[in-house]
């Protein structure tokens, strides 16, 4: 057992849909060099942690196979080490000196969303799974894993793609009050757009209800196929963010 020893994993199927997510790829994988952390990444073989049955009922939804296999492999993992840590392939590490994990058992990463409703910007306040941080021995794994599989099986009718991962754990967060990384965001469309032009209202929004600097964030691949300009904003959030033209704190609010 590596009683001593950190891992970080990844997963996404190959060939990779965007060539900018190689970069979130490379930033997780130097970060983890950094500390001195092992790094594995897996491919559809991810798949292979939960029951054939349900794999067949998420068939057309598989980022919902993916929410619960995460969880089983992180358990899998915790078998060998003594802290697993899960990062979507689409989750940039821009400021790697300053990205510490907390001293808690286990972690999860905070969601400001900031959206335009009726041409007008609303912030939503949840948490994401895009970064998960369990230790061995926490107390919220195996019921969080177990939870998400008996609602997978129970479910009969349509599910959200985020039935059992960010919507149930905001659900569980709200109850409970997981330790949250505050560093570790998530940044929606609107903020991409406003960060890639190094200004804007909705990055002012999010830097105003974020409580600690952001020196991570998911960059939300999925929604990048429901806007014609997003490959192009999300590569040059990127190069702004890993050359530090922004800093994603409210002191530098204007």
């Amino acid at each position: 057992m590596n009683t001593d020893k950190t891992l970080v994993i990844q997963s996404h199927c190959n060939p990779l849909p965007y060539p900018w997510l190689e970069k979130c790829l490379a930033s997780v994988r130097q970060w983890a060099a950094s500390r001195h952390y092992h790094y594995q990444f897996i491919g559809d073989e991810l798949f292979g942690y939960i029951p054939a049955e349900l794999i067949e009922k998420t068939r057309s939804q598989k980022v919902i196979a993916t929410d619960l296999a995460r969880l089983r492999l992180i358990q899998n993992y915790l078998n060998d080490y003594m802290t697993v840590i899960w990062c979507d392939a689409d989750f940039l590490i821009f400021n790697p000196e300053r990205f510490d994990l907390t001293d808690d058992s286990f972690a999860i990463g905070r969601e400001v969303w900031i959206q335009d409703n009726d041409n007008q910007l609303k912030v939503y306040i949840k948490v994401h799974n895009a970064f998960l941080m369990f230790r061995k021995g926490n107390s919220f794994l195996d019921f969080y894993a177990d939870t998400a599989e008996n609602l997978l099986r129970r479910n009969t009718g349509p599910m959200p793609p985020q039935f059992i991962g960010p919507k149930l754990l905001t659900a569980l967060h709200n109850i409970v009050q997981c330790p949250v990384m505050e560093t570790a965001g998530m940044l929606s469309p609107l903020v991409i757009r406003d960060i890639a032009h190094q200004s804007g209202p909705a990055l002012e929004l999010f830097l105003s209800h974020c409580k600690q600097p952001v020196y991570a964030a998911n960059l939300c691949a999925s929604l990048c196929a429901e806007k014609v300009d997003a490959e192009k904003e999300i590569e040059i959030c990127i190069e702004v963010l890993l050359n530090k033209k922004i800093i994603l704190q409210r002191e530098f609010l204007p």
